[in-house]
């Protein structure tokens, strides 16, 4: 007879999402009342342990926005503060988690060149880009090694339904591998239809697998689908499973997207696979949101992007050279270069944030910016208003209709000093905006994942692409001036607050970081 186990006997009466919550409200009662139950000698020890921590914190290299949050909060809870940062900080998965991504992160580097990007120096001048424009690619390709591509072509989606088309046509010609990386998977008739496809591929031989994170599909997959998927052929595999333990690591999800196709073919951008990205489920009003198609060899970059990160998913050593396309009869011809780029809260170093601070920093005549959520620190904002104040065109379009109302209340409580620097603020009247693009002077854009948020420069797996005189950029140009066209323009009449709630505004910038 097999032995009673009264935890899983509680797991078969809830749910796995049922579980965990309580779990983890289980930790943290039993936390508070360990620590309520101090005598007075401790609690002044606990004291003094939370203002050695608090300095702690002020000396480290971290960002100001960061440190300020943290401090705050453990002084406003002296006894237990300095207590809950450390049980937060210090965790048993944070080590190795961190030692294996570098380590299929160093293995991936090499992969990303081609014959193309070792031999072609004089990349830039030969293009015609702009000095400003070639810094950026300097940083990129030298410090982070993520090179450029020629012989690229681009085609750029305003909206995920055109998109979704393409996609499906481009799975069905497939014709060795396809790989697919995404933060969001929802049952409907987006991932339906991609599902179907990719069925057929595996039944052809195509090698398919599919990589998506375990918190952002928490609530839109059942918790046994990645065995569901193998069983019709398909490689899956979770990104940072979710457990129910109180751990910071968990901050750090997988918030690409990229599909790949043979090598040869790939997509990126904001559209995850779910029905209100195409406009067949209505969420937040109506979703609005972009993407990006390779064609051509900047395609491989996000091959080894996806690859790097199912190695350290599946703990699997991964041959990148096996997967390299070979090279076309004929070479694909078009203007312009991509640089893809990756985004890694664990080596520290910013590449998201820098990217736009770049795209700020070199526009001369127009600045264009979507994004869902604007919540930064002091750096980006003054990158922003010095831009708009030296005679910079910068407009910025946000949602009207918000799908996180303390982000969104936050988000404006930025617009006044935006305003004040000649910043055009608009808010798209049509529903929720979750489109991230910055495209300036008709010379460079960026498309991708990331938001102009703390959480996606800091805690989250991002990527993206810039491109550089591609004729993609006048489509990204053009879409925001049509989205425009469907926006409110904020005054600074609609600025004007209370002071209970410039009170409310001034704490919710404090505590930013942490949302």
């Amino acid at each position: 007879m097999k032995k009673f186990n009264p935890l899983r006997a509680l797991r078969k009466l809830l749910n796995r999402r049922s579980f965990i919550a309580l779990l983890i409200i289980a930790q943290i009662t039993l936390i508070v009342l360990m620590l309520f139950r101090l005598t007075p000698g401790l609690q002044y020890l606990m004291t003094l342990f939370s203002v050695i921590t608090a300095l702690h914190l002020m000396t480290r290299p971290d960002k100001a926005g960061y440190k300020l949050s943290l401090v705050f909060l453990i002084l406003l809870l002296p006894v237990f503060g300095g207590a809950f940062y450390w049980i937060f900080h210090f965790q048993t998965t944070s080590v190795g988690f961190r030692r294996g991504l570098r380590k299929s992160e160093e293995r991936a580097l090499p992969a990303m060149q081609t014959q193309d990007t070792r031999t072609k120096k004089p990349y830039a001048d030969a293009c015609g880009i702009a000095v400003e424009s070639r810094r950026q690619m300097h940083y990129l390709e030298q410090h982070m090694h993520l090179p450029l591509y020629s012989n690229t072509q681009t085609r750029y989606y305003a909206d995920g339904g055109t998109m979704l088309s393409d996609l499906l046509e481009d799975l069905r010609q497939a014709e060795h591998y396809i790989f697919m990386e995404y933060f969001i998977i929802e049952s409907g008739k987006m991932w339906d239809s991609i599902l179907e496809v990719l069925c057929e591929r595996v039944k052809a031989g195509v090698e398919v697998r599919l990589l998506y994170d375990d918190l952002g599909c928490f609530l839109s997959l059942p918790p046994d689908y990645a065995r569901t998927l193998r069983a019709k052929g398909i490689q899956c595999a979770l990104f940072n499973p979710f457990h129910p333990f109180l751990t910071s690591i968990q901050n750090n999800r997988d918030h690409r997207k990229i599909t790949s196709i043979d090598g040869k073919i790939a997509y990126t951008g904001g559209i995850n696979l779910a029905d209100e990205y195409i406009g067949e489920k209505i969420k937040h009003g109506r979703w609005k949101d972009s993407a990006v198609r390779l064609f051509g060899d900047g395609a491989w970059g996000f091959t080894v992007m996806f690859l790097q990160m199912w190695s350290f998913a599946t703990r699997k050593a991964v041959d990148f050279e096996a997967f390299r396309p070979t090279a076309p009869t004929d070479p694909i011809r078009a203007s312009g270069w991509v640089q893809p780029y990756t985004d890694s809260p664990i080596d520290k170093e910013n590449v998201g944030e820098h990217i736009y601070l770049r795209m700020i920093e070199q526009a001369q005549q127009y600045l264009y910016i979507t994004t869902p959520y604007l919540v930064v620190d002091d750096n980006m904002l003054s990158a922003l208003t010095l831009c708009a104040k030296s005679g910079v065109d910068v407009r910025i379009i946000t949602p009207e209709i918000p799908d996180k109302r303390a982000v969104h209340f936050t988000t404006r409580s930025y617009y006044k000093d935006l305003l004040l620097a000649g910043i055009k603020i608009y808010e798209y009247r049509e529903g929720f905006i979750h489109a991230k693009t910055v495209v300036s002077d008709d010379t460079a854009a960026v498309v991708g994942t990331t938001n102009f948020d703390f959480r996606s420069f800091y805690l989250h797996f991002e990527c993206g692409v810039c491109l550089y005189r591609t004729s993609s950029i006048s489509d990204v140009k053009a879409d925001f001036l049509k989205t425009m066209d469907d926006s409110r323009q904020i005054t600074e009449r609609d600025c004007k607050a209370s002071l209970f709630k410039k009170l409310r505004q001034n704490i919710a910038r404090i505590f930013a970081p942490l949302m």
